[in-house]
């Protein structure tokens, strides 16, 4: 059986090797332009360095499972987590259940396993394990243009029929309205952001902790995707941020609000944050803006103005090791904040 280690720097050229056999070489070059920044430049790595565990047969490197630390705030209480992601196995050595062994070493070694988007072979292995099955994080939508209904397995016929009946609504839900607070673009994240986070992460149930040093790892210094950001201010207070993109997709153009936060009592300043998204977005010529949330309040307030639930492919689990949970935990979601911008999902 093979040996399952942590990661050294001497092991990154043989990664590299595994990965272009598994995935390919397209995939490869995707994966070495983020490397660095995905795993060594990491502000929550702990001392030993990148949480990444290989399955090691001699001097070769035949399997990995790579995550990504996070520092979690569960019910006000500071717990380091750990999203799982890159997960390999040589192809000759696939279905002999070294990828469950480097499963389960991981969530051995962490305080709280985290997975999102899992793929159905994840999916599986979850199961099997009888994880908590916490289910997909919900997704919603708001059109933007008759564009934004339009499907691509419909003929042509039934896609316009569809956008002239609702039209009138669409025009409706995405009309210009007023901001209510003062939002400027920043190009990064100071101590402010940190004191945001201080005052509103105790409202969650569970959520990633956002301070100044994960929003800038995050959101500025990735080297294979942009992001457009603003702060919502009051006075010099900030009082929340958005992080957006725009990209083109097969069934039109897109804005994607990547993640935001706001305190989750404050409706007056999502909504601003939100009518500024829709602004760009309409800029943009994008169809319609998309989102990933699980915090029932913030969708209700996304409802409000004009987003509606759309099935999601967001499938998210979880596992706290670090300390006890109440009976039900995993059932009870409603004040937890996840977004797409949570693990490595958005890419």
């Amino acid at each position: 059986m093979a040996d399952i280690v942590r990661f050294r720097l001497e092991d990154r050229r043989a990664i590299d090797t595994l990965y272009r056999r598994v995935f390919g070489h397209d995939a490869a070059n995707a994966s070495q332009l983020r490397w660095n920044w995905q795993y060594l430049q990491n502000p929550n790595n702990p001392p030993g360095g990148p949480q990444i565990w290989l399955a090691r047969e001699g001097p070769t490197i035949i399997g990995q499972y790579a995550t990504m630390p996070v520092r979690l705030t569960l019910t006000g209480q500071d717990i380091a987590g750990s999203w799982g992601m890159d997960v390999m196995v040589a192809p000759e050595r696939q279905r002999q259940g070294i990828g469950e062994v480097l499963f389960r070493t991981w969530d051995q070694h962490v305080g709280a396993s985290l997975g999102l988007g899992l793929s159905a072979s994840s999916h599986r292995l979850f199961k099997k394990l009888k994880w908590p099955e916490v289910g997909p994080v919900p997704c919603l939508v708001k059109p933007l243009t008759r564009r934004a209904i339009r499907r691509a397995n419909w003929p042509m016929s039934l896609n316009r029929l569809v956008s002239a009946i609702t039209y009138p609504y669409v025009r409706f839900i995405s009309r210009n309205k007023p901001l209510h607070a003062q939002v400027e673009p920043v190009r990064h994240f100071d101590d402010r952001f940190t004191k945001l986070w201080e005052r509103v992460g105790p409202s969650f149930g569970l959520a990633v902790r956002r301070d100044a040093a994960y929003l800038n790892w995050k959101y500025v210094e990735p080297p294979h995707v942009r992001y457009s950001i603003v702060a919502l201010k009051r006075d010099e207070t900030i009082g929340g941020y958005a992080v957006y993109r725009h990209l083109q997709e097969p069934r039109g153009r897109v804005t994607l609000l990547v993640d935001y936060l706001v305190d989750p009592a404050d409706a007056v300043g999502l909504e601003t944050l939100l009518r500024w998204v829709d602004r760009e977005a309409r800029a943009a010529d994008s169809d319609k803006v998309r989102l990933f949330s699980m915090h029932a309040g913030f969708r209700k307030l996304l409802r409000r103005s004009g987003y509606f639930p759309v099935k999601s492919t967001l499938e998210f689990t979880i596992r706290v090791n670090a300390v006890p949970v109440p009976s039900g935990f995993y059932d009870h979601t409603d004040d937890w904040h996840f977004t797409l911008g949570d693990s490595d999902q958005d890419r």
